[in-house]
């Protein structure tokens, strides 16, 4: 069998920001494009005073949140609560552009946690009320009882899957740390899925208890 051969001037392979190489249309040569697993930053909403929840709703204030890209990752910053200790923070998803937050989501979560004293540590599941969800439609718990003072805090990140597909239930992954009561810290787990084939347009986050008193999320599309 005989060899194809490219010619040395059907290469392009000029280096660009964020680019991998692919086959041209042709498949005669090799040409820039977009490399897979990049990150776009949609929008970040960064609190200057308290609010009872931060929103992101496709197509208010730049927001996207469709079609466009198969996974979104919410960057969660520095959460702390208002006045609530030790409230956990909670997002739910809608299919109405945020006129209801309510899809039904089964889910699944664990927890480890240690002390600075070294006094105790353990992991565990975590079951219960916005813990782990059989097909219910409150705000499932992404990161674990924050403690509210003023050096404490909450961080994580929230992968959300296709959420514009009308054929698949949507996927979720969260993790995260928080500083909690007694001085100690507590890694979160959690996933599941929101059981609707409708497209989820909206994504909430609020505190089980209280408001949020400072703290920032990030949305990103991952191409």
């Amino acid at each position: 069998m005989a060899l194809s051969k490219l010619q040395f001037n059907s290469l392009n392979v000029t280096p660009s920001a964020s680019k991998g190489i692919r086959f041209n249309s042709s498949a005669n040569g090799f040409e820039a494009a977009s490399a897979g697993g990049s990150l776009t930053l949609i929008k970040t909403v960064t609190l200057s005073s308290a609010a009872a929840s931060i929103s992101f709703v496709n197509g208010a204030s730049d927001v996207v949140l469709d079609g466009t890209y198969k996974e979104y990752i919410f960057y969660i910053n520095n959460i702390h609560p208002a006045s609530a200790s030790n409230a956990a923070l909670a997002f739910n998803m809608s299919i109405d552009t945020g006129s209801n937050y309510n899809v039904s989501k089964t889910s699944t979560s664990f927890v480890a946690y240690h002390q600075e004293d070294d006094g105790d540590a353990a992991l565990g599941y975590e079951g219960g009320t916005g813990r782990d969800m059989a097909n219910a439609t409150r705000y499932q718990h992404i990161i674990f009882d924050i403690h509210n003072p003023n050096d404490s805090g909450g961080s994580g990140k929230l992968h959300l899957f296709d959420p514009s597909n009308t054929t698949f239930v949507k996927h979720f992954i969260a993790t995260s740390n928080s500083q909690i009561s007694s001085a100690t810290t507590a890694q979160m787990f959690a996933a599941g899925y929101g059981n609707t084939t409708s497209a989820v347009d909206a994504i909430d986050f609020k505190l089980e208890s209280g408001n949020i008193d400072a703290g920032s999320i990030s949305l990103y599309g991952v191409s």
